[in-house]
């Protein structure tokens, strides 16, 4: 986050698309949509259960020592001593930080409809007593608010607190980013870009330049593995089962064992 411009973080769902992504990035993003996609085969609504997270963030670790890896942990799976909980664990197998939201359940995901907020309180309550059980992971403080006035009021508020950053999901515009990094003051930001969500899309040149820090990349690999795979089953129906040579279609076994043999050999 101190570092000059503004630090990509890509999501990942499972260690597969892990693997491709760490060819391309050192920073990693565990998305809740995406692991509840991948995990479960559900919508992010707050099926997510800790332990499934955890144990996923430990593989992920595991077989990447090195680079950013920030966990999305929704709204910390339920009360603040869970939430706490889990943010201890999560540290202990070496996430670098987790995104905690102050949204009420039923939980949605951050660029959809359908969104309710806790008290404002009662969200402080619980970031200041993860705050407290974190060592030296990064916290980012995050915001669902919808409402104009109440963005501003949230971001004000949870950059006043010791988390390490703020992120307000689903912004708008690039004039609500501008406002929302003038009352956040020196506080770190971070901009969530999710294709087809309610955000604009920016290059990392256009986010450093309106004062972001982090830019998380949710869904990037998900929805290109859907696209890709929707495609090549089509294919395959249309040609009656007969596959396309491998240097037409990309990866192969050839290609695909050398990526898992180097996860195997420790990158």
């Amino acid at each position: 986050m101190a570092a000059e411009g503004t630090t990509p973080l890509i999501g990942v769902f499972d260690m597969f698309s892990a693997s491709v992504a760490a060819r391309h990035y050192d920073g990693l993003f565990v998305s809740g949509f995406g692991f509840a996609a991948s995990h479960y085969g559900l919508p992010d609504i707050g099926f997510i259960a800790w332990p499934d997270m955890l144990a996923f963030v430990q593989r992920l670790r595991a077989a990447f020592p090195d680079g950013h890896l920030l966990v999305d942990i929704d709204d910390g799976y339920g009360d603040p001593e869970i939430a706490c909980h889990t943010v201890r664990q999560l540290e202990a197998v070496g996430a670098s930080g987790v995104i905690l939201e102050d949204q009420q359940r039923p939980r949605r995901c951050g660029h959809v409809d359908g969104k309710r907020i806790l008290p404002l309180e009662e969200y402080l309550d619980k970031i200041v007593r993860v705050l407290d059980a974190r060592r030296d992971l990064v916290v980012v403080a995050r915001t669902d608010a919808t409402d104009g006035d109440e963005i501003l009021r949230r971001a004000k508020a949870l950059a006043a607190t010791e988390a390490d950053a703020v992120l307000v999901d689903g912004v708008r515009d690039v004039e609500w980013i501008r406002r929302i990094r003038a009352v956040a003051d020196a506080k770190p930001l971070v901009f969530n870009q999710m294709a087809g969500g309610r955000s604009p899309r920016l290059s990392l040149r256009e986010l450093a330049g309106l004062g972001v820090d982090v830019a998380v990349y949710s869904t990037p690999c998900l929805f290109a593995a859907q696209t890709a795979m929707d495609a090549a089953l089509r294919e395959l129906r249309r040609d009656d089962g007969r596959l396309r040579e491998v240097g037409e279609t990309g990866a192969g076994v050839a290609e695909c064992l050398a990526l898992l043999e180097g996860n195997l050999a420790g990158g």
